[in-house]
């Protein structure tokens, strides 16, 4: 049994977790494939589905029952709930991160590349996260202490492992909705001569860098706690990090600023 120093987190805890995501993946899928959904955008002109909101129903309901559980009365962030001000959520020791449906704008062109995301935070660190990719109905999971898992639907799993051989090709995973000048930049100053860029959307691009499908993630571009969280937890568990750009320390979660720095996974 994988099991952090928080005895909370057992197997039953990672069932749960699981469950959840299932639920949200097949919500998902169900308006994908059998509904013209109607596309909404925010404040900050970034799309909005009603996937988005029935997925971020099923976690936040989901997420109470397993607070309940455990006992604890752990407090949601979700990218679609409105967000507690910093002068109570900087008391919280423990939080959840949610993000009901990554990659939004992949989900309305219909290329499949979206993922549903849940993280845990102690003291402003992930240390545990699981996401789910609904077409492919497969679950990434993984944490501090707890070795990161691939699974599907019917419990077939292999757990995974960044790669470190790089003599072949050296695979660079980037943003297909954001791919911008300054990340462009940090590309072209690597020094491989065996650069490959290949595209994804989403929190993919963590897992990855996490499953040995790709080496490197550099972000120059904006993106928010909720949109990292899920993806680190799972490649710490795989003993890499998501390291801010600036100055190669973790990046933090739960800050006053939910925007997160520019970053990159570790090499």
């Amino acid at each position: 049994m994988n099991k952090l120093n928080e005895n909370f987190i057992d197997n039953n805890f990672i069932n749960q977790l699981k469950k959840i995501i299932i639920n949200a993946n097949n919500k998902i899928i169900d308006i994908y494939e059998n509904y013209d959904f109607n596309v909404q955008y925010k404040s900050d002109n970034s799309p909005l589905t009603i996937a988005d909101q029935e997925s971020n129903k099923i976690i936040i309901k989901g997420l109470i029952n397993i607070n309940k559980t455990i006992n604890m009365d752990i407090p949601i962030i979700s990218e679609e709930n409105k967000i507690v001000d910093f002068e109570n959520r900087k008391k919280w020791k423990y939080c959840w991160l949610v993000d009901p449906l990554d990659g939004t704008k992949e989900f309305i062109k219909k290329n499949g590349e979206f993922t549903t995301n849940i993280g845990l935070i102690k003291n402003n660190s992930v240390i545990f996260g699981i996401v789910g990719i609904p077409v492919q109905k497969l679950i990434y999971y993984g944490g501090s202490n707890v070795k990161s898992i691939k699974v599907d639907y019917n419990n077939k799993f292999n757990e995974i492992k960044i790669n470190k051989d790089y003599s072949k090709q050296f695979n660079i995973v980037a943003s297909k909705s954001h791919l911008n000048q300054k990340t462009k930049d940090l590309i072209d100053n690597l020094k491989y001569e065996n650069k490959n860029l290949v595209s994804y959307g989403s929190s993919l691009k963590i897992l990855k860098v996490a499953d040995g499908s790709a080496d490197y993630y550099p972000r120059a571009a904006p993106t928010m706690e909720w949109d990292t969280c899920a993806a680190h937890g799972v490649l710490k568990g795989c003993n890499s990090n998501l390291l801010k750009i600036e100055d190669n320390t973790e990046i933090i979660y739960n800050k006053k600023d939910l925007l997160n720095p520019y970053f990159h996974t570790e090499l």
